[in-house]
């Protein structure tokens, strides 16, 4: 699916930045939302999730939606996580399907299988039995089976990406700097935008597909990457600490 406006929601956090960058580099057709203005974009619409009508007007004339923008981590639920990771969801994905939008590439998170990261078997595939962290990953749950329903019911190809930990603060990184599973799951800058990438471009149909998406192991290989490279054509090119600069630089 190589053809068409790419739509990406959160274009102004640190994948959302990286996912622009890769596709304005491809000389993609692209569109931002987020509620700050995305540097270096032309076609933006600055709103929030929970404006509906904000939502449909960036949704006009799209192809691809990769949707990104989120409460990113544990939240106040009721303040937070409902609004922005529940309600947004569905003000996104029902505008989605009311724009005719033919591929939906969700980001959810690896913490959906938190208890599997540590104990194995790694790598973990994308059939075992969940075990969210807390509400953030119980909502990312709420995504993943919002996007199956639509993929079934709509006939839309719905990718649901359970992504590594790409970090946004410098206190993250030095958090992944000393703890050895985080740098196996870690997801540089430069790799989440070529993953998304290759998510939008990859030839379908695809249908419904859930896939990980993290750099290359240090160590072990926990979560399993052979669906995002088969469906995909994705293969990671860095490893913990390449692009960390990115995060850590004044």
């Amino acid at each position: 699916m190589a053809s068409g406006l790419v739509l990406v929601t959160g274009s102004s956090g640190r994948i959302g930045r990286a996912v622009v960058g890769e596709l304005q580099a491809r000389g993609r057709a692209l569109r931002c939302f987020d509620r700050v203005p995305t540097p270096g974009v032309k076609d933006m619409v600055v709103g929030t999730l929970t404006d509906p009508a904000c939502v449909a007007k960036a949704m006009r004339g799209v192809t691809t939606l990769i949707h990104l923008a989120a409460t990113p981590d544990d939240a106040d639920f009721l303040a937070e996580i409902v609004p922005n990771n529940i309600i947004g969801v569905h003000h996104v994905l029902e505008a989605a399907k009311e724009a005719g939008v033919k591929r939906i590439i969700l980001a959810s998170s690896g913490q959906v299988i938190w208890n599997r990261r540590n104990t194995g078997p790694w790598p973990v595939g994308v059939d075992v039995q969940p075990s969210p962290r807390y509400w953030y990953a119980a909502a990312k749950l709420f995504l993943e089976g919002a996007g199956k329903a639509f993929a079934d019911a709509f006939d839309i190809e719905v990718i649901a990406v359970r992504l590594g930990w790409c970090p946004r603060t410098k206190e993250q990184v030095e958090e992944i700097a000393v703890t050895d599973w985080a740098q196996d799951v870690y997801l540089s800058p430069g790799d989440a935008g070529r993953f998304f990438a290759c998510a939008a471009e990859a030839p379908g149909p695809i249908s419904f597909a859930i896939v990980y998406a993290t750099s290359q192991p240090v160590k072990i290989l926990r979560y399993d990457l052979e669906a995002a490279r088969r469906l995909l054509g994705y293969e990671p090119r860095e490893k913990w600490p390449q692009g960390t600069q990115i995060v850590v630089r004044p």
